[in-house]
């Protein structure tokens, strides 16, 4: 099934929030997913290993029960981890980044160090604790994340607890 090219559509611009490599695990994804309230609000766009994404700011679908979740691939299910980070609720946001915060795939990074931004205390030092390598140079994580000022503070006060 083609998806229309259309931003306003709901499922494409779910699925412009991944690489296109991943489009197909995406449209998987987003058939376990309940229906959304509301539109997906106002993305922002990065650059992932080359290509523009474009990932929703908030999604207001409800969770899936954990049946529909048991079918997908480990991808799809970092997938589905990713798109919930970006929820409503902190709480689910929260949930959702515990799955991911660790993970090496560079398309969760923004995912991830969006979340940071967003200084709820229980999402920063779970990023903290999901990314452990930050300060360590030559680390797959410092070389995901970089060497930013951000990457450096996650890492630092996530140790000491400290902000």
């Amino acid at each position: 099934m083609q998806l229309p090219r259309d931003p306003s559509n709901v499922a494409y611009a779910l699925v412009a929030a991944f690489p296109t490599r991943l489009a197909g695990d995406v449209q998987s994804v987003l058939e376990v997913i309940p229906e959304a309230r509301l539109a997906p609000m106002m993305p922002f766009e990065v650059e992932v290993q080359g290509e523009i994404v474009a990932i929703p700011y908030r999604l207001y679908n409800e969770e899936p029960c954990a049946d529909f979740e048991r079918p997908l691939s480990g991808t799809q299910q970092m997938i589905l981890h990713c798109l919930y980070s970006r929820h409503h609720d902190g709480r689910v946001r929260q949930r959702h980044l515990e799955q991911i915060a660790a993970s090496g795939e560079p398309w969760v990074v923004p995912f991830v160090v969006q979340l940071a931004g967003e200084y709820v205390l229980e999402i920063i030092e779970l990023i903290g604790r999901g990314l452990p390598g930050l300060a360590v140079p030559g680390s797959t994580q410092r070389r995901l994340y970089g060497s930013t000022s951000l990457g450096i503070r996650l890492s630092s006060h996530a140790r000491s607890g400290a902000w």
